[in-house]
């Protein structure tokens, strides 16, 4: 049985992969949803990585996805502990001492000009829950230098959301390519995939470690 670590994005909590991790169940595999200690002003990446890892200790076979924010999270986890697989799903990818508000102009990120970038296809029942739920980025984490001198010798896989308004799809597959040289994977959706698109993401994320087709 695989154990999916699910780790989310800036501002949000565990409640974005509520949808997810049942599907994930029923495919047979664990998931658990972790809560990052975004409004602890004393945590920094370590303190991060300390909730996944701690969240999944003891599980052999582990699999960390990060979603958007979560990609500076993720690889973290895999650099301390044995994982089988690191999925970044609509995610930003840091390098090596890079900060959380220099990532934007050293990836070339640029605004789409689109309105709504992130509930934009979320069933509105979903978008009020979210927003219930956003939380404050009080850590110094973000502020802190990404920590690893390089990415962790694990196995990456990027999948992108072809109709995200955050991280266009030209965007991701060139800072798939640029920062971690590999091509990006692809899917329908908008940059909160796991609200908008929960099943579908959990057979791609079924698909990476089973023979079942995503």
């Amino acid at each position: 049985m695989t154990t999916f670590a699910l780790i989310h994005g800036g501002g949000s909590s565990s409640w974005d992969w509520h949808l997810v991790a049942p599907a994930l169940e029923e495919r047979g595999h664990e998931a658990v949803a972790v809560d990052l200690p975004t409004e602890d002003e004393s945590a920094g990446w370590k303190e991060y990585a300390d909730a996944v890892a701690d969240a999944v200790s003891g599980r052999e076979d582990v699999v960390v996805a990060g979603h958007s924010l979560g990609g500076f999270t993720a690889p973290l986890v895999a650099a301390r502990r044995p994982v089988r697989l690191v999925v970044l799903v609509a995610a930003m990818i840091p390098s090596p001492g890079e900060r959380f508000n220099a990532w934007w102009s050293n990836a070339g990120w640029e605004e789409s000009g689109l309105d709504d970038v992130f509930y934009h296809d979320v069933p509105a029942p979903l978008v009020a829950g979210a927003k219930q739920r956003v939380r404050e980025e009080k850590s110094r984490a973000l502020s802190d230098p990404w920590p690893l001198d390089a990415w962790p010798d694990a196995p990456t896989r990027y999948l992108l959301c072809r109709d995200d308004r955050l991280f266009p799809p030209a965007f991701a597959r060139r800072h798939a390519r640029e920062r971690l040289g590999i091509d990006a994977d692809e899917m329908d959706g908008g940059h909160y995939i796991a609200l908008a698109r929960p099943l579908e993401l959990a057979e791609r994320l079924d698909g990476y470690v089973s023979a079942r087709p995503a």
